[in-house]
């Protein structure tokens, strides 16, 4: 039986693969509120390995994808531990951990739609002696829902507002927003890429894992052809709903629109820029017209150039980050999925149909129980 004073640790990491966030939650009147928080940044190998993977450009035997999720759920564990020995917080006050594992693969289309995420919640439970809920998404997926977003649930708690039309914008490795309606209803999609393809982009030219502050793009100019090239492409065009992710929006797709010309490569990290942004706008005037505000959280934040442009495009909206409302804008997923955890521990539903196209409601997650009788192993 969950109880108010019940702790809950949420375990993130996003398409940007740029470090595991764990963030630990306590409940009032089942809203979440941030207790602490930490950032474990993934092995360098291992994170080059998750994003060759993640783009389809390394092949995967059985045997490396078995040794992978275990190492990967080795990883999560770690921060789960780090933030437990940070906060002082013993294992025994955590009711249980929700651990969205990182995603390889995510194909809510087609014949046979799915959705994969690796981080072996087993390991997890073992090392932390923590029930741990994990594989949040394929339900959703079951029941012809798209599987993302997941967070609009938790934007509603903590940042809707009764009678006010307002965006959150979550710029992830993938953008997406969640429209709250002053009617209380609640739209919610990926509107395309946001820090992955410049990532990706600054990486290959300054062996650089992001464009710090966007300096990169910033010294470069937006080349008109490439950009409208981009936006042509079907998924800006697509209602709603709809998510998509690295698989998708790689270099490889952004190779295939640069091979008629040559284009300097700051010129292209601009270019990027730019569509990040114009993508977003886009969606937020065709889907949210009457929002007032747009409320940025996720990785992006960081990104001076980038919520530059965003502001530009957005204006006469107010655009500011979710901080100024007190929602940390570094751990709102990793919360996000510690509500999750919660969710399923009490059998209780954590998607919105009306997000992810689901035909219903479904209690998200699969329970991975501690070991019992034994220390956890550390």
């Amino acid at each position: 039986m969950d109880s108010e004073k019940a702790l809950y640790l949420g375990l993130m990491s996003g398409t940007s693969a740029d470090g595991i966030d764990a963030a630990l939650v306590r409940f009032s009147e089942g809203k979440p509120h941030l207790q602490a928080a930490h950032n474990l940044p993934w092995p360098a190998d291992l994170r080059a390995q998750i994003l060759a993977l993640a783009q389809g450009n390394e092949p995967l035997d059985l045997d490396t994808f078995g040794r992978l999720d275990v190492r990967i759920g080795h990883c999560f564990a770690d921060a789960a531990l780090a933030l437990l020995q940070h906060s002082g917080t013993a294992a025994s006050d955590v009711r249980a951990i929700g651990s969205h594992g990182q995603t390889m693969r995510h194909r809510p289309s087609g014949p046979h739609p799915f959705t994969l995420q690796l981080g072996d919640p087993t390991v997890i439970a073992e090392r932390c002696g923590i029930d741990v809920v994990a594989d949040f998404r394929r339900a959703d997926v079951a029941a012809g829902g798209q599987g993302a977003p997941l967070l609009p649930a938790v934007h509603v708690m903590l940042l809707g507002r009764p009678g006010r039309a307002r965006v959150v914008l979550n710029l992830g490795g993938i953008a997406n927003i969640t429209v709250l309606g002053a009617d209380g209803s609640v739209l919610g999609f990926d509107t395309g890429p946001a820090n992955g393809l410049l990532d990706a982009w600054c990486q290959r030219h300054r062996g650089e894992a992001y464009d710090r502050d966007g300096a990169f793009a910033a010294s470069g100019r937006v080349h008109p052809a490439l950009l409208q090239a981009l936006l042509d492409d079907p998924y800006f065009a697509l209602a709603p709903p709809k998510s998509t992710g690295r698989e998708y929006f790689h270099l490889a797709w952004l190779d295939g629109h640069l091979q008629q010309a040559a284009i300097d490569p700051a010129d292209v990290q601009a270019t990027l820029l730019e569509l990040s942004a114009r993508s977003v706008v886009t969606a937020i005037d065709r889907r949210a017209a009457s929002a007032g505000e747009v409320l940025a959280c996720g990785g992006g934040v960081h990104n001076g150039a980038l919520m530059h442009r965003l502001a530009e495009l957005l204006a006469p909206r107010a655009f500011f980050s979710t901080a100024r409302e007190g929602v940390d804008p570094d751990y709102l997923e990793a919360t996000a999925f510690a509500w999750l955890a919660r969710q399923r521990v009490l059998g209780l539903p954590g998607n919105l149909p009306a997000v992810t196209g689901a035909r219903g409601l479904r209690v998200l997650g699969a329970l991975h129980a501690a070991p019992v009788n034994d220390a956890p192993a550390g």
